[in-house]
């Protein structure tokens, strides 16, 4: 394997990084608001719509509490009706309610919930509100009056608190709208309905009597709106909040795929700074891995064939890297570059690589003597490492940019990977490397074997 004419798998543009963060944001807000749907990736706008379905799952079993609450307080209460009244909303109006909101429950467990019923929902739950304070006077036979000073009002700013629950503002305002339109008809209805003319301008003959005053009921009307305004004001900024977090972790997992994770978090949490990222100086392991006589096995073969010998190799020495704490820097075609304290410094960078060796060799000729019994193409595997200064950091074109280890030790670990095919074994270090990885901890399951000549450990 030669790093001269070595082969990047994926190289990753800066400001496509940035590109990747409008366009996400543009469609998640285009979702969010309702349109477009169907340009959102599917993963993203599955996780929205469960996390819709939720909100209105605790809307539901809000407002069937509420029910149930309604109901304990009009049983104990004492009745105004006359004995064997026909008719008497209170006990109709909450039946009613009841049935619907546990059919809304019932759509929202099964995620059937359209946009058009959610809106219907707005509306009914408003409207019953409503005509259970339109009641009132009906219970009491006083004048209309009367329902306008019950304090059952204030629910109206539980109904329009729970749509938020939805992180969509429209249905906010369609709640706090509707409230505010039914408030308005019960005052008008009140002021010039059967009572005639009822108003006053003294506060003391408001409270003390069924007179009304106007001032109080438009504050009512006002003060709905304005927290309608608000709550929708907050949602929209709390929905831009979800759509960056969203987005921040699709960028971070879809940048996995191209970087090491921790590269791509960093990325995530980062500035676009791309300097900040540089590492000068480190003194860290280096990792290199490669398919032996891959060029001459690759004459005659198709690339189906090439492609998956390629994802089987990979699949099963890249978890063993990253599970001893290695980071991918690159695949070079049927190689694997990976450094270990690089990216994310640690004490035992040396014992880490080591012990990755290990458990990589064993793997890599358990792997080989599979193909063998399969009858498949089995190439034997070269591993090599070694510790040392390296710097490690984005280079490239502003435009371009790949995250990469360089050093002489990175040069020394390729010549390593090369000497393992003469030395006749499948993993080569350097003494100095299984020297600090002792000290950091180390233990190997069998002694190495020293070979001077090489001035390194097999």
């Amino acid at each position: 394997m030669s790093f001269s004419r070595s082969r990047p798998s994926a190289f990753v543009s800066w400001a496509g990084i940035e590109v990747l963060k409008r366009s996400l944001a543009d469609r998640i807000a285009l979702v969010l608001d309702g349109r477009a749907r169907p340009a959102l990736p599917k993963r993203i706008r599955r996780d929205i719509e469960q996390q819709q379905n939720a909100g209105e799952i605790i809307v539901g079993w809000t407002q069937a509490a509420a029910i149930v609450f309604f109901t304990a307080v009009y049983a104990i209460s004492p009745k105004a009706y006359p004995a064997g009244s026909p008719f008497q909303p209170v006990p109709w109006t909450l039946g009613v309610y009841a049935l619907f909101t546990a059919g809304r429950l019932f759509l929202a467990y099964r995620g059937r919930l359209s946009r058009g019923f959610v809106a219907l929902s707005v509306v009914v739950d408003v409207t019953v509100l409503m005509i259970t304070i339109w009641s009132f006077h009906l219970q009491y036979r006083a004048p209309p009056a009367l329902y306008l000073k019950a304090p059952t009002l204030m629910y109206v700013f539980i109904l329009i608190a729970l749509r938020t629950l939805r992180f969509e503002p429209g249905y906010v305002l369609l709640a706090g709208g509707c409230a505010a339109l039914g408030w308005l008809g019960l005052f008008l209805y009140a002021a010039w309905g059967p009572a005639g003319d009822a108003f006053t301008h003294s506060y003391v003959e408001y409270v003390t009597s069924y007179r009304i005053l106007r001032g109080a009921e438009i504050d009512k009307i006002l003060s709905i709106l304005v927290v309608t305004m608000i709550l929708a004001f907050s949602l929209i900024r709390s929905r831009q909040l979800l759509a960056r977090s969203v987005v921040g972790e699709s960028a971070a997992s879809d940048l996995s795929r191209f970087f090491a994770p921790e590269v791509a978090e960093q990325i995530r949490r980062g500035d676009g700074d791309a300097e900040s990222m540089r590492c000068e100086g480190c003194h860290t392991a280096v990792l290199i891995t490669d398919l032996r006589g891959f060029t001459a096995l690759s004459h005659g073969r198709s690339a189906e064939e090439l492609i998956g010998l390629l994802g089987e190799y990979q699949s099963r020495l890249v978890p063993i890297i990253q599970r001893e704490g290695g980071s991918i820097d690159k695949y070079l075609g049927d190689g694997i570059l990976a450094s270990f304290g690089a990216i994310v410094p640690n004490i035992s960078y040396a014992a880490d690589l080591c012990r990755a060796i290990d458990e990589l060799a064993a793997t890599a000729e358990s792997w080989r003597r599979e193909r063998e019994e399969r009858g498949l193409p089995a190439p034997p595997v070269g591993i090599a490492g070694a510790v040392g200064d390296i710097i490690f950091g984005p280079v490239g074109h502003a435009t371009r940019l790949e995250y990469t280890v360089i050093g002489e030790v990175v040069n020394l670990v390729a010549k390593l990977e090369k000497h393992t095919k003469s030395e006749g074994v499948r993993a080569l270090t350097t003494g100095e490397t299984y020297a600090l990885a002792l000290d950091q901890g180390y233990r190997p399951a069998r002694a190495p074997e020293i070979r001077t000549r090489a001035r390194s450990t097999a």
